[in-house]
C-alpha cells in the first residue's frame, strides 16, 4: 500500500500541514490550470489600453500561466465594463479600466456597475499626459496668449468625443479661464487632430503619444504639457503648472481591474506580475519614447487615483452640465 508523505502523521497534524502547504502555494495555483486568464479591453486593438493589456498577457504567459486579450467594443466601454463586473471573482477574468469608464462616464450617464464597489484595483499600468496644442495660424505663442486671445475671440476645441479626456480638459480650461470655448467633437482622436492640423479648429487637448510627431514637425503648436514634469519627448514645452494652470493636469490612464471578491492572494500575485511586465528595460524604453509613463504602483495607490479622478471630473461635469448623448 502506497503512503503519502504525511500518512504517518496524526490526522490533526495532517490537516495543519495540508493547510500550510496550500497557504504557501503560489496564487496562480489557485486558478483553474486549464483556463487561461482573460484580459478584456473595452476598445479596439492597437489603442493604449490594448497595448498595456498585451504587455501583461505576454508576461503572464511567459511565466507559465496562459493569458489572452479580448477586445470588446460597445457603448463607450460601458458594455464590456458591465459584463466584467458580473463574472466570477476568481482571477481568471480581468478588465482594463480607464479614466473614461471608471471616473467620467458614471457621472454622465446611467451605467450598470459601480466603479468603486464592483471592482478591485490591481495596478495602474500606463498614464498618458495630454498636451495643449493649437493650429499654427492662430496668433498665439503661449498659454497666456491663448487665454488673452480667448477673452476677445471665440475659440473652438476639437475633442475625441463627448466625455473624452480632451473634452473635459477643455471644459475645465473654460471654467478656469472664463474664455469662450466651443466644443467640436469627433469620432476619435485622429479625425479631431487632423482638423487642427488643417486649421479648421483652433485647439485640442490630446495625449502626447499621439500628438508629439505633429508638434515636433511644426504641424501644430504645443503650448503646455498637462503633467507634473516636462515630457521627455517634448522637453521644450512647459508644464501646465509652469504656465499658471496647475490644476489642469490630466490625460488618459489605464489599469488592471478584477471583479470585487477576487482573493487577496490572487490580487497580490497579479500586481507583482504586472510590475515585472513593466520593469522590462526594453518595454520601458519603448513606452518612454512615445511619451508614456508605465507607472505601476500598489492597488491602494490605483484606488486613490480612481477616487480622486472621479471627484475631479464629477465636479467639472456637474458645473458644465455635460451629458452623454444617446
Amino acid at each position: 500500500m502506497s503512503r503519502t508523505p504525511c500518512s504517518h502523521l496524526p490526522p490533526r497534524l495532517v490537516a495543519i500541514t495540508t493547510c500550510a502547504f496550500f497557504a504557501a502555494a503560489p496564487a496562480w495555483a489557485q486558478l483553474t490550470p486549464s483556463q487561461p486568464i482573460r484580459i478584456t479591453v473595452s476598445a479596439p486593438a492597437g489603442g493604449l489600453g490594448d497595448i498595456a493589456a498585451r504587455i501583461v498577457a505576454h508576461k503572464l504567459s511567459e511565466d507559465g500561466h496562459p493569458a489572452i486579450v479580448e477586445n470588446r467594443v460597445g457603448g463607450n466601454g460601458i458594455v464590456a465594463t458591465e459584463a466584467a463586473a458580473k463574472v466570477r471573482p476568481d482571477g481568471a477574468n480581468l478588465i482594463v479600466g480607464n479614466h473614461s469608464t471608471l471616473a467620467i462616464l458614471p457621472h454622465m450617464t446611467k451605467v450598470g456597475y459601480d466603479p468603486m464597489a464592483d471592482f478591485v484595483p490591481i495596478a495602474l499600468m500606463l498614464t498618458a499626459p495630454n498636451v495643449l496644442v493649437v493650429r499654427t495660424a492662430l496668433p498665439v505663442s503661449s498659454a497666456a496668449d491663448l487665454i488673452a486671445y480667448g477673452k476677445t475671440t471665440r475659440l473652438t476645441n476639437a475633442t475625441q468625443g463627448i466625455g473624452a479626456s480632451g473634452h473635459l480638459l477643455g471644459e475645465q480650461f473654460r471654467q478656469l479661464t472664463g474664455i469662450d470655448l466651443v466644443h467640436v467633437h469627433y469620432r476619435g482622436a485622429p479625425l479631431a487632430l487632423q482638423d487642427v492640423v488643417a486649421g479648421h479648429v483652433d485647439m485640442m487637448f490630446d495625449v502626447v503619444a499621439l500628438t508629439r510627431e505633429h508638434a515636433v514637425s511644426g504641424r501644430v503648436r504645443p503650448l503646455a504639457v498637462l503633467s507634473p514634469a516636462r515630457s521627455s519627448v517634448l522637453p521644450d514645452v512647459p508644464t501646465s503648472a509652469e504656465v499658471g494652470l496647475a490644476s489642469l493636469e490630466g490625460g488618459a490612464w489605464f489599469g488592471l481591474m478584477a471583479p470585487a471578491g477576487t482573493p487577496d492572494a490572487v490580487l497580490d500575485w497579479l500586481n507583482a506580475e504586472t510590475r515585472k511586465a513593466f520593469e522590462v528595460p526594453e518595454t520601458r524604453e519603448r513606452l518612454g519614447m512615445q511619451g508614456l509613463d508605465p507607472s505601476v504602483g500598489t492597488p491602494a495607490q490605483f484606488a486613490a487615483l480612481i477616487a480622486g479622478e472621479s471627484r475631479r471630473w464629477g465636479e467639472v461635469i456637474r458645473r458644465g452640465g455635460i451629458k452623454l448623448e444617446n
